[in-house]
């Protein structure tokens, strides 16, 4: 497969910028890198570089290109993964775009059950927000993607989505900790810890504040929902996050409590994958094991 090691070539000049860094990476000299883009160039019948001063970029016809390269390698992957069920083997990896709350339990849980079963197949997690997931699944870097509240869904095939409330998070001694549920403006009375605004449940939130008139003042702003969890639990700070990234057993220093959904309506978690791609095997069996856990989330 040797039109597979251009395609590397071409892919190291586009994330580089340039021949030299490029060269470097591919482990061969500069000058025959360049050849060999010169010759692919002159083969297919159009340039599919612009030349600039300071570097090489690609044009509309290596957009283009590209496009088909990375559709190429989805492919190939899909088919060795086929070739792998035939023999009995499972192989391949996954790779998953997904929400910070599926770190702590959900998604380590569900990878070790799969490896279990199928111990040649490795993951790759990278931790995204709703709009980075879906440019993940374009740009082929993710197989699947796992997150909550998708800013966008053009490109995003749908496989499962799980209703998701939004809880207030906070010490075990907090004065209401012991509420089954809440109203937002009961949670405004104490320092908030918010996630920062491009999550899905700040989101939600501001929205909601914006309904009552009223707008929130948090006293700490994180991108991490462990410093969420963890500010709430030393003192009176309230906290948010969905019931996935969430474990009452492993943490009975903190308490839990829904938000009434009259005030603050909640929110689907989204499992799904570009749309009209074809999943390589592994990937597609694991997506199916993710909705299985899903469905018994709901209904525990």
């Amino acid at each position: 497969m040797r039109h597979l090691l251009i395609y590397d070539m071409i892919e190291a000049v586009h994330r580089s910028g340039s021949i030299r860094k490029a060269a470097e990476d591919t482990n061969i000299t500069a000058s025959a890198l360049n050849r060999r883009i010169q010759a692919f160039e002159e083969e297919f019948g159009s340039e599919i570089f612009e030349r600039l001063p300071r570097g090489m970029r690609l044009n509309p016809a290596g957009e283009l290109l590209l496009h088909h390269i990375r559709l190429q390698r989805q492919d190939m992957a899909r088919v060795h993964g086929q070739v792998a069920d035939l023999s009995g083997i499972r192989r391949g990896q996954v790779k998953i775009a997904c929400s910070q709350a599926l770190l702590p339990y959900f998604l380590p849980r569900e990878i070790s059950k799969y490896r279990a079963e199928f111990p040649d197949v490795t993951f790759t997690v990278n931790v995204r927000d709703r709009i980075q997931a879906e440019r993940d699944l374009v740009s082929f870097e993710s197989d699947l993607a796992l997150v909550f509240e998708p800013a966008h869904l053009v490109d995003f095939e749908v496989l499962h989505a799980v209703h998701q409330p939004v809880m207030a998070v906070m010490s075990a001694a907090h004065p209401l900790a012991d509420r089954d549920s809440l109203r937002l403006r009961d949670c405004l009375e104490y320092d908030l810890v918010l996630p920062a605004s491009q999550f899905g449940v700040r989101v939600l939130l501001d929205q909601s504040a914006a309904r009552l008139g009223r707008k929130l003042e948090p006293v700490l702003e994180t991108d991490s929902f462990d410093m969420v969890r963890h500010f709430a639990s030393y003192g009176q700070g309230i906290g948010f996050q969905i019931p996935v990234g969430l474990d009452a057993l492993a943490r009975p220093d903190m308490a839990f409590v829904p938000i009434c959904e009259r005030d603050v309506s909640g929110g689907e978690l989204y499992l799904g994958h570009l749309r009209g791609r074809t999943l390589p095997v592994a990937a597609l069996k694991f997506a199916t094991q993710v909705c299985t856990a899903l469905s018994q989330q709901v209904s525990m």
